[in-house]
């Protein structure tokens, strides 16, 4: 799994990585999911557009989970599935956003149902590379 979880006094810590920038946010965002529903059955049947900035690339991590979890509360989805992940510098200190989520309504039957995540925090946060490996993290609410 290119994630994981991180010891937490109250709460959920993520660690996600990947070859890419675009790839270690995909995987932060699945590691935001599999802290509340059991991803792997997660369909894709309906897709949203996400749209964020940020400061810098933590930042603009922890606004990406913030805004897929904005869209979870408002259309009642769970995603599974980020695709064409676009950020873009802006100007000095503002990058941009542009991503696909895809997933489906939550059924607590279907998606075993874990935690409620209530936001992503700056606590934590962190974003090196590394042998060419990038690597996000930050603290989850719950």
């Amino acid at each position: 799994m290119p994630y994981e979880f991180l010891d937490h006094e109250a709460d959920i810590g993520i660690r996600a990585w990947g070859k890419s920038l675009e790839e270690a946010f995909a995987e932060g965002a699945t590691a935001l999911f599999d802290i509340m529903v059991d991803v792997k059955k997660v369909e894709n049947k309906e897709s949203v557009d996400i749209q964020c900035e940020g400061t810098d690339i933590p930042a603009l991590f922890v606004e990406w989970l913030n805004a897929l979890l904005t869209q979870a509360d408002i259309t009642d989805l769970v995603f599974s599935d980020f695709k064409d992940i676009r950020i873009l510098p802006l100007a000095y200190n503002l990058y941009k956003l542009h991503a696909k989520a895809s997933g489906e309504k939550l059924d607590a039957a279907k998606h075993n149902i874990k935690v409620e995540a209530k936001a992503a925090t700056y606590h934590g946060l962190k974003y090196e590379t590394k042998d060419s490996v990038h690597y996000l993290q930050c603290v989850v609410d719950v």
